[in-house]
């Protein structure tokens, strides 16, 4: 196998995909009991366009036409005594798959072990490769209690199987997983088309809406770490006195066009570096936060417009004011600096959602009325996370790239100019000394004369 992933023990968990045996380094995936129903059924949304539509700036396939389901179910589980089985293949964004498993484990015992493969991927053209998100489940004939596993993988010459080698204990697949001696297991792929100059919509809007569920603390989680690494830099600088005395006397003591001039920067030299620092192709949550961001950055050009959104959604109320708008291929800072560097030093993310990873089960609510709202409610939050989060990339790129280096150059100019001063004051004081050391002298070579 080239490539292959373990579970630990417990409902919930799950390793991250792992080659050639060793465990991928980026950490740990969640593996949810989510319901099939709810997944199947899905709801309409009332959404702001930008949530559901795939990149208007983009004539390729959308991620709708990259997205599909395989459903296999194997019959007369109980009398299998063959080492693997491959379902048939299927085919998902251009490319045909199938699943393989090891009903009595793949060099592990007592584990179903799944993995997801390319088909006849020695066939292929050399150099070839797949990017996909994709989530393996085997149902349980109660639905809140189908296991599934999600991962994000390269499939590539080397690693053309990626998957779960412990996906779960045998011993739970007869836990109401085998009914009339069936197993049923089920595939989600989304193939990636990633872009390296902006961020990207890459999922198919109803299984986003179930990952968004699954892993939107994830999410949150890696926005609000970024945030807070820049708050509290610019958090350092309004605390230290001296400098920010300093660096207030510098903005304010230029004219309003270098001003204007440091406070904007075009949007395809931050969104590349956005889009670097965020997307990380061993991370499960990758292909969420690069929503996100897509999300956030769709609302600031709708707000740049003057674009309502949804009011039902974003509530005027509950918007903060902008710190950017985006002015043709320009982001520019909405204010003065000075107020816009304290409020983001000052300003947290929205409060944390204290419930973390949800199921894909209606709770004993009324159906679809709660399913309605708890995905806006998780987009609504989905765009905010990244709509700020976007903003505060923009800002400390802008700072720190421009403005903070102008700042830096002239408090350097002025040292110059300082020393200079002090080298003229000290010169000029060692000559005025030598004059009155050779008039002293002349003096009292006249003394002695007389």
């Amino acid at each position: 196998m080239a490539g292959v992933a373990s579970e630990e023990s417990g409902v919930g968990w799950s390793v991250e995909g792992i080659s050639s045996g060793q465990r991928c380094q980026l950490g740990e995936a969640l593996a949810e009991w989510r319901s099939s129903e709810q997944v199947e059924n899905g709801t309409s949304s009332t959404s702001p366009p930008y949530w559901d539509s795939g990149d208007d700036d983009d004539d390729g396939p959308k991620p709708s036409e990259l997205y599909g389901k395989y459903t296999w179910k194997i019959k007369k589980f109980s009398q299998i005594n063959k080492r693997e089985l491959r379902s048939n293949a299927f085919e998902v964004g251009g490319y045909k798959w199938y699943i393989l498993t090891y009903p009595q484990g793949c060099d592990v015992c007592n584990h179903l072990s799944l993995f997801l493969c390319v088909a006849n991927h020695d066939k292929l053209l050399p150099g070839w490769s797949h990017f996909a998100h994709f989530t393996i489940a085997v149902v349980n004939k109660d639905p809140k209690k189908s296991k599934y596993s999600d991962t994000l993988h390269r499939f590539w010459k080397k690693e053309h199987d990626w998957g779960w080698k412990k996906f779960m204990e045998l011993s739970k697949v007869y836990d109401g997983f085998i009914e009339s001696d069936t197993l049923i297991i089920k595939a989600q792929v989304q193939v990636i088309r990633e872009k390296a100059d902006q961020p990207f919509r890459c999922l198919d809007c109803q299984y986003r809406r179930e990952l968004v569920r699954v892993y939107l603390t994830n999410v949150e989680q890696i926005c609000r770490r970024f945030s807070d690494e820049r708050r509290n830099k610019l958090g350092k600088l309004i605390e230290d006195k001296a400098m920010w005395s300093s660096f207030r006397a510098f903005w304010l003591g230029i004219d309003q066009n270098a001003r204007r001039r440091m406070s904007r920067e075009k949007t395809d030299v931050i969104l590349k570096v956005v889009v670097k620092h965020s997307f990380i192709e061993k991370e499960v949550t990758s292909t969420l936060v690069m929503d996100s961001l897509y999300s956030g950055l769709k609302a600031i050009e709708g707000q740049s417009k003057g674009k309502k959104a949804n009011s039902k959604l974003l509530d005027a109320e509950e918007m903060p004011a902008p710190i950017v708008r985006v002015e043709k291929d320009m982001f520019v800072l909405v204010d003065d600096v000075l107020l816009l560097l304290e409020r983001a030093a000052l300003e947290p993310l929205p409060p944390k959602d204290e419930k973390g990873p949800q199921n894909r089960t209606k709770d004993g609510n009324s159906g679809e009325d709660f399913n309605k709202d708890s995905i806006e409610r998780d987009e609504r939050r989905l765009t905010e996370l990244g709509r700020r989060t976007v903003e505060m990339f923009v800002l400390a790129h802008i700072f720190s790239n421009k403005i903070e280096v102008a700042y830096q150059e002239a408090v350097a100019l002025k040292r110059q100019e300082e020393l200079i001063r002090e080298e003229a004051a000290c010169l000029a004081e060692s000559e005025q000394k030598t004059k009155r050391g050779a008039s002293e002298k002349e003096k009292k070579s006249k003394k002695k004369h007389v």
